[in-house]
């Protein structure tokens, strides 16, 4: 059993030192019970960032490697649920039975495997689908100034899927729970719910839970995927990952780059992108 020792715990980060045999991403448990993942491996101590508010954790408490990398369960029963990172409902709505998990940051499909962009993806708007339409299987950046439509753009999206055979997955990134509560209404008076998974992390969670949220998407499209269905993904917002990714390396007092973001930042939004 591999063990190490808590040096220092604060802000959601802890220093362990004596956990040798430890992998990039790999889930440690604390002596109280909370659960961590092993993100800077450093030759004297292993930077783990909390998956809770760790208020618990003494410095010299013992914890412990469990050898296993983050994973979530997937089903189809999540379509019209509303989930957190971890993939549990926090819609009230009661547990959600899966049979199935896979793990948050899976291999990309290879070269071969893969098809051409051959088929649009209608978005119902004229002036897109007209203009410069979406393949299946493309990536599109939404960008532009603060209240300018971007989320409206995106949840329109979504409704023009109707009937389209397309599962949507809307992921909300550090915004307000009351921006994320009118979303979901709105899905649900149109009747998108029925073929939509929301994943929401509000801007009061911690940092790697945002920094999550978009893996969780990536870890559930991807079980419908090669269930043979199509998927269509929202980001609402990346820039709000990028904040919570900058705020965990910063804690872990990993080298910064530009405006303070870590250097492997564009690397961290391509894991999760790189499946279609």
């Amino acid at each position: 059993v591999n063990i190490g020792t808590v040096l220092q715990v604060g802000d959601g980060i802890a220093h362990i030192h004596d956990l040798d045999e430890v992998m990039a991403g790999e889930l440690v448990e604390f002596e109280e019970g909370t659960i961590g993942i092993a993100l800077n491996l450093e030759s004297n101590n292993v930077g783990v960032v909390l998956m809770g508010d760790g208020l618990m954790i003494q410095e010299g408490s013992s914890v412990k490697a469990t050898g296993r990398i983050a994973q979530i369960p997937v089903s189809e029963a999540y379509l019209g649920r509303v989930v957190n990172a971890l993939a549990k409902p926090i819609d009230g709505r009661g547990e959600i039975s899966a049979s199935e998990s896979r793990l948050i940051e899976s291999p990309a499909p290879g070269i071969i495997s893969r098809r051409s962009v051959y088929e649009p993806l209608q978005t119902g708007l004229i002036a897109i689908d007209a203009m410069i339409p979406i393949g299946r299987g493309q990536q599109e950046l939404i960008i532009w100034d603060r209240q300018t439509g971007k989320t409206a753009l995106a949840t329109d999206t979504i409704l023009n899927q109707q009937g389209q055979n397309v599962i949507c997955v809307y992921v909300a990134i550090g915004q307000k729970a009351s921006s994320v509560a009118q979303v979901v209404t709105k899905f649900q008076e149109r009747g998108a719910m029925e073929y939509t998974i929301v994943v929401s992390e509000t801007a009061d969670s911690p940092a790697i839970l945002q920094y999550l949220a978009p893996y969780t998407r990536a870890a559930l499209a991807e079980y419908i995927m090669y269930r043979e269905r199509h998927t269509l993904i929202i980001y609402d917002d990346l820039s709000k990952q990028a904040q919570a990714y900058r705020q965990m390396s910063l804690l872990l007092r990993s080298s910064p780059g530009r405006e303070a973001y870590p250097g492997d930042v564009l690397f961290a939004f391509t894991t999760f992108g790189k499946s279609r």
